[in-house]
């Protein structure tokens, strides 16, 4: 009887955390043009059953664990702002995340700004924000 309840909660969590992916896929945008312009990667999710204190809190452990540094929290507001600097180049890369209240859950937008002439590969960046978003909901 327990086993079943595990598969069928397990089973639960495995569809929300899919509903969430496939949400993040549909909801990404890239703006701007690499290597000329300015290039903001965007997506955004909706967490039912996070409440947006808890996303906040689980988006920044993701975002440590990705490896960003001097991550700014603004609780007041619910949002990271962290600086990555990958390429050696010494200029760095911004990450921003905003979780607010939506419904009973919450809303996570996560966009990533990349400099004039860096680049960052699209589908490792979606596949990272979307990762983002989905520990975001715990």
């Amino acid at each position: 009887m327990i086993s079943k309840i595990f598969v069928a909660a397990a089973a639960s969590l495995l569809a929300v955390s899919t509903a969430n992916a496939q949400s993040c896929q549909k909801n990404f945008k890239v703006v701007g043009v690499p290597s000329i312009t300015a290039v903001s990667y965007k997506s955004s999710g909706v967490l039912p059953k996070t409440d947006a204190k808890k996303a906040l809190d689980n988006a920044h452990r993701a975002m440590l664990a990705e490896g960003f540094e001097n991550i700014k929290v603004d609780k007041a507001m619910g949002s990271l702002t962290a600086k990555q600097e990958t390429s050696g180049s010494g200029r760095e890369q911004t990450l921003r995340v905003v979780v607010r209240k939506s419904g009973k859950g919450s809303r996570i937008d996560v966009v990533f700004m990349v400099q004039a002439g860096q680049i960052a590969p699209e589908d490792v960046t979606r596949d990272s924000i979307c990762r983002l978003i989905a520990d975001a909901a715990g």
